[in-house]
């Protein structure tokens, strides 16, 4: 099956892309992986004419509000995302107004409906630029509040917390993480800025799936806790075989990131199922907000 994907998706001039929490056997066939706005980013600098995204739903119109020109493919469409669907455009107008207009700063696991009313977007690796970058004293964030209180704390800006969270990253506890630290003494605990703030507590670093892998390379530690979900253990073992890394919490596992197999990969490709759109008039506005950060 894997053969034949790859064939395909030469024969079709098809890109695909799989996020760092994708199964091993998808991401062994990806020509990239990554965080999801990076294999964005990278899949509209190539000449494909298919980008086929194995991740969540969010992730494929974030592809397709950089490269509308071409075809994009989420292989399970019901792969999504529930953090994602805490925040809808309505709302979100509605909370702006009532805070008085304040800047919208949005992360980019989110619609393109609310990137679309956003003023700029953030990554968990630059949410802290992007705030700093802000002119304007308050700022509302959305839809992750533990991302926001993380931003908060390393600026003097007022942020306004939406209350959205990951349910994954939201359930990692300091007693979790205490645990992990007493099985593993001498390992380096890295947190994703997902995780709620007591937690961050205890992190020797706070860091973005691509940021914990080429942190974990540059440390001088050779064992690892990872505060986020579990399927970056496969990656960062790959990338760095010679270190160990463990989880914080085998509780931490996104069903939707696991929900794409092979077979879905297949089909998708050969009947050009699972096509993902946006409106051109969403798409316009949310590549604005997504564009003021990439500039930044």
């Amino acid at each position: 099956m894997k053969e034949k994907i790859k064939q395909l998706a030469k024969k079709k001039n098809a890109i695909i892309l799989a996020h760092n929490y994708q199964p091993p056997e998808i991401q062994d066939i990806a020509d990239l992986c990554g965080d999801s706005l990076e294999l964005s980013i990278k899949a509209a600098k190539t000449d494909a004419d298919i980008i086929v995204f194995c991740g969540v739903h969010f992730m494929a119109e974030t592809a397709f509000i950089l490269s509308p020109e071409k075809t994009i493919l989420l292989p399970n469409t019901d792969a999504g995302c529930p953090m994602a669907d805490m925040v809808d455009p309505i709302s979100l107008a509605a909370k702006k107004k009532e805070l008085g207009n304040i800047p919208v700063i949005t992360y980019v696991n989110s619609s393109a409906a609310v990137k679309a009313v956003s003023d700029i977007c953030c990554t968990s690796a630059n949410v802290i630029k992007v705030v700093n970058s802000i002119d304007s004293d308050e700022i509302l964030m959305t839809p992750d509040k533990n991302l926001a209180q993380y931003a908060a704390a390393n600026t003097s800006k007022k942020i306004h917390l939406w209350d959205g969270y990951c349910p994954f990253h939201n359930t990692l506890t300091s007693q979790d993480v205490l645990k992990a630290k007493k099985d593993h003494p001498k390992a380096c605990f890295i947190a994703h800025p997902e995780c709620p703030p007591e937690v961050l507590a205890l992190a020797d670093s706070i860091q973005s799936t691509s940021g914990m892998i080429k942190f974990a390379g540059e440390s001088e530690h050779s064992s690892f806790i990872l505060g986020t979900e579990t399927g970056l253990l496969y990656p960062i073992s790959k990338t760095y075989p010679q270190k160990t890394f463990y989880p914080a919490s085998k509780k931490m596992y996104c069903k939707d990131m696991k929900k794409i197999t092979l077979e879905n990969i297949f089909d998708s490709l050969e009947n050009l199922t699972g096509e993902i759109k946006v409106e051109e008039n969403i798409r316009k506005d949310a590549l604005g907000a997504v564009q003021k950060m990439i500039d930044l």
